[in-house]
């Protein structure tokens, strides 16, 4: 259903079809979880990054036309995290999601679940609507990798990459910077697009800017 948006739709109009949307995903999917138990060896500036990063997807699912169903995992309401969410996420107790203390692993069967990490042998090829797609919530390059890929490794479930090496290339740059590693909100951006459009080349210029050393294939000039 393509709806141009007129006047006359009102907000409240246009507030409960997102609603409308939003727990449509809930019911039938795509599903996406973001890891929380891991910030808590987090500083306080590291802890606003995140919580920014997490405004920022919620933000952009809430415009798909076709949103994932989040649920923020290992994730308790007396956190430094959740204060931070509370002071930098206008209405984020009103969030359509779930929190929810409990760790991704014990919440879903684990043959559902994909942590995506860069560290994964395995690019992503397709967006599964019966699997829960996991990111890890850490801000700090220098662990992210090696934290999340254990993590899945420990509890024996599938892990998966962006397939930015299959879509990419690296591309000259002054620092010879080159980082597959992106905020949680990018990663979401990619997944979301690719969820709308089918098309990754698409889909990663999205999240993936110059800056991060990767352009797209046919773009090398």
């Amino acid at each position: 259903v393509v709806l141009s948006i007129c006047p006359q739709h009102s907000k409240r109009f246009l507030r409960s079809l997102t609603k409308e949307r939003l727990l449509e995903a809930k019911h039938s999917g795509p599903r996406l979880c973001i890891d929380l138990s891991m910030t808590n060896h987090m500083s306080k500036k590291e802890l606003s990054r995140l919580a920014g990063q997490i405004r920022r997807l919620y933000g952009s699912n809430k415009k798909a036309d076709r949103p994932f169903w989040i649920y923020l995992t290992g994730f308790t309401t007396d956190s430094s995290l959740y204060e931070e969410c509370l002071r930098m996420n206008d209405g984020f107790s009103s969030y359509l999601l779930d929190i929810t203390e409990e760790d991704c692993f014990s919440l879903f069967p684990l043959e559902t679940l994909v942590y995506l990490t860069p560290d994964s042998e395995h690019a992503l090829e397709d967006i599964d609507l019966n699997k829960v797609y996991i990111l890890g919530g850490l801000v700090d390059e220098s662990i992210q990798k090696k934290v999340t890929f254990q993590k899945a490794q420990e509890h024996s479930v599938k892990t998966a990459r962006l397939p930015i090496q299959e879509y990419m290339v690296r591309c000259q740059n002054g620092k010879n910077y080159h980082s597959e590693i992106l905020a949680i909100n990018q990663v979401f951006d990619i997944l979301s697009t690719y969820f709308e459009t089918q098309n990754w080349p698409e889909a990663l210029k999205k999240g993936v800017s110059s800056r991060k050393g990767y352009v797209l294939q046919n773009s090398v000039e």
